[in-house]
């Protein structure tokens, strides 16, 4: 079996900027002379928010095995055990998000957060406890409840052979670190598809100006989703010229053996992390701008679809924590004012909406299970329609 970390080992380009390419080189969204609104953070990533890590293992195996783990971090390795602020959003409910119910009960969480494909969230949680309980001993006393995401992989992936282990997601937390993040077909996102073309695994962040200071609000998202013709980039309706080399749709009208999932369909995963001090319902009301920065990219939604998202604070550490001895006890926090929250709105959008295409951007060919194939999007092509249709700053990158 080949398994590797990508978010780890890698030699920058020298003099590239982190948020034109990743850290292997592959260009993102920005290298293509994409436009977008708001300003990036020093990678563009969710880890320039202060203490986020994150981790990935791929795993790649013969022709059927294209799939791995995702491990993000709110505050570190050190970290875990720790709450932080919390809410989430269903969209569409066809996915799983374990630990969400305490979520909304609590609006706090205190795990990793891993993602993975949909039959192996039995075991990243299973991982996330077993390093809990080896890391964080004083933790093993009370219950645990990881949260763990996911999406379909098994067009590309032999998704009921289970090739994800509770090491795997060991693995993963403990390769996790800040700085620039692998993006593409790595960790969770390696067997994933959106828009008809290779997806996977995509971040992007925004730098919130807030009186003398600013905060970060930055996306991950693991893209499965969506159909061709509703590619949009940059307010361009790009995927209805793109139509050619559709093997997924050739896959569905031949009624193949192995599952294509209808049109439009597939899931998505996103985690919006911030270090602005919010309160729950607060985080929650990120989460639900989630779908705004999708739609930016085309997608309408689809009833196969599970497209379900998390919010989380790391400010206000130490607040959020339950408290099981003697005596009383307050929580302090400070939040932001509720007519203050806006511009948190629009950094989720626009993270979004470039997490999605550096996902799609930042990959390759890939062909998997039973020969099924998911194309790269064509760079060349997309910048020609992008430049006919006036995005004059489309290029390809040098």
């Amino acid at each position: 079996m080949t398994l590797f970390s990508p978010s780890r080992g890698f030699a920058r380009l020298s003099g590239t900027p982190a948020h034109r390419y990743t850290p292997s080189g592959r260009p993102r969204a920005r290298a293509l002379g994409i436009p977008f609104d708001g300003t990036p953070g020093t990678a563009n990533a969710i880890t320039d928010v202060p203490g986020v890590q994150v981790g990935t293992v791929t795993l790649i195996e013969g022709e059927s095995v294209r799939t791995g783990v995702t491990a993000i971090l709110p505050r570190g390795r050190d970290g875990v055990g720790v709450p932080v602020a919390a809410g989430h959003y269903s969209l569409n409910g066809n996915g799983e998000l374990t630990g969400s119910h305490w979520i909304e009960e609590s609006g706090q969480f205190h795990t990793p957060l891993l993602i993975t494909n949909t039959h192996a969230v039995g075991a990243a949680h299973r991982g996330a406890i077993d390093w809990m309980v080896a890391g964080r001993p004083e933790l093993r006393t009370g219950w645990l409840l990881p949260v763990v995401g996911e999406t379909y992989d098994g067009y590309l992936n032999d998704i009921t052979a289970s090739p994800v282990r509770p090491e795997h997601a060991v693995a993963a937390i403990e390769e996790a670190e800040g700085g620039a993040v692998e993006e593409g077909s790595v960790g969770g996102g390696t067997g994933m598809n959106c828009y008809g073309y290779k997806g996977g695994n995509g971040t992007a962040s925004r730098l919130v100006p807030y009186g003398d200071d600013h905060f970060t609000v930055a996306a991950f998202v693991q893209a499965n989703f969506g159909a061709r013709h509703e590619l949009t980039v940059a307010g361009r309706p790009v995927g209805r010229h793109l139509l050619a080399d559709n093997p997924m749709q050739d896959s569905r009208e031949a009624n193949s053996a192995v599952f294509a999932p209808p049109g439009g369909a597939g899931s998505i995963i996103v985690a919006i992390a911030t270090d602005a001090p919010l309160l729950p319902h607060q985080c929650k009301a990120l989460a639900r701008r989630v779908p705004l920065g999708l739609a930016r990219t085309g997608t309408t939604g689809s009833h196969f679809s599970g497209d379900l998202f998390l919010a989380f604070s790391t400010a206000n550490e130490g607040a959020f924590a339950s408290s099981f001895g003697s005596g009383e006890s307050y929580d302090t926090t400070h939040s932001l004012p509720a007519g203050r929250i806006n511009p948190c709105y629009d950094a989720v959008v626009q993270s979004v909406e470039e997490a999605v295409l550096n996902a799609l951007v930042a990959n390759e060919e890939m062909t998997g299970r039973e020969g099924h194939r998911s194309p790269a999007l064509p760079h060349g092509e997309l910048v020609r329609l992008l430049r006919e249709q006036g995005v004059r700053t489309a290029r390809l990158p040098q």
